[in-house]
């Protein structure tokens, strides 16, 4: 299986002077640099830990695409950053046997971008677009046609002289993945066969992974140790094998002997601020906040953006969702307000 790929633009959020989180399940420019070349990422299903409802969806349809002899249906992946959507394209690309394609929507700036994809597929092809539902509208809108029918219309010529031109395409997969699978428009997200979403991953899982890339990257680490960055990974692969470089950086530096244990990851997760529950300094600089507020809130996210002199749209779509996920923070149609389970958890971290 070989893996092409065009120019790769993760942009998100955060400005370009911004520091960079730890636990932030964005991915940083070294992970996008070493997508195929840090050989951490799963090659096949077997190799895959967790997503098991998925795997045996799209197990099932692989089966039946290489029975027929058929290109496999379009994919459409969902799901918060950093669980694995990348990672399950590569997958299918091994499973079927053919060569995988990968780009981003925001490098598809001009149609030509996008034509020349679709121009040098080859017959079963695997096409892998991230952040799909950032297409521009004119290379989703010559999407269309290539998706249904296997059809590129193309416009040659301008004005009176113009004509139209269709080019056969051969089948192929288009493989999308998105944070915000409300956000694509209805036509293209009609256009795919499957529609499946990954979800955060559980504690044994997450232990197995961490225990997996441990392995492939040559480190003795304990049980104890893997458990514990499980813990502090906010359910996601990501974050976990981001955690586990820093704590062999740290052990290295240390030279702290052969094997990795819990009291190593806790120093290490600990010089990096990330405490038992994933959370960093910025989550608890906003939970912190909340507390000193008379009963915990209600505080409006512009009120609370600008006491922690951060953007407002980081703040909802990039240190919020998390506090929700693990009941530390609730929005309400006044504010956002600490529930007494991020209290809790403020009030044993100021007594260290």
């Amino acid at each position: 299986m070989a893996i092409v790929s065009s120019n790769i633009d993760r942009s998100d959020s955060r400005s370009s002077g911004e520091k960079h989180r730890t636990v932030d399940p964005s991915p940083i420019q070294e992970e996008i640099g070493s997508v195929r070349e840090d050989g951490l990422r799963p090659k096949h299903f077997s190799d895959y830990i967790g997503q098991t409802p998925l795997k045996d969806v799209l197990g099932i349809a692989v089966k039946a695409a290489l029975g027929r002899g058929e290109a496999l249906d379009h994919v459409l992946l969902y799901g918060p950053p950093g669980l694995g959507k990348t990672t399950m394209a590569l997958v299918l690309s091994n499973e079927l046997g053919v060569k995988c394609r990968i780009t981003s929507a925001p490098a598809l700036e001009r149609p030509r971008d996008i034509v020349g994809l679709l121009v040098n597929l080859q017959p079963k092809d695997l096409l892998f677009i991230d952040e799909i539902h950032r297409l521009p509208r004119v290379a989703e809108e010559l999407l269309y046609p290539a998706l249904e029918d296997k059809r590129l219309d193309l416009t040659v010529g301008k004005g009176s002289t113009s004509r139209m031109r269709s080019l056969e395409l051969p089948p192929f997969t288009l493989v999308g993945a998105t944070t915000r699978a409300g956000s694509l428009s209805s036509p293209l997200r009609d256009r795919f066969g499957l529609t499946e979403r990954l979800e955060f991953y559980g504690l044994q899982d997450l232990k197995a992974i961490a225990q997996r890339t441990a392995g492939l990257l040559g480190l003795v680490i304990s049980e104890d140790a893997c458990f514990e960055i499980a813990r502090r990974c906010r359910g996601t692969p990501r974050i976990a094998n981001r955690l586990l470089k820093r704590v062999r950086d740290f052990a290295t530096v240390r030279d702290e002997g052969a094997v990795i244990d819990s009291r190593l990851v806790d120093e290490a997760l600990n010089l990096h601020r990330v405490d038992d529950r994933g959370l960093d300094e910025i989550d608890r600089r906003l939970l912190g906040f909340l507390m000193g507020v008379d009963g915990g809130g209600p505080v409006g996210l512009e009120t609370l953006a600008a006491a922690l002199g951060e953007d407002s749209a980081t703040l909802e779509s990039v240190v919020e969702p998390y506090l929700l996920q693990v009941g530390f923070l609730q929005r309400t149609p006044r504010g956002r307000v600490i529930t007494a389970r991020g209290k809790s958890h403020i009030a044993s971290k100021e007594k260290k």
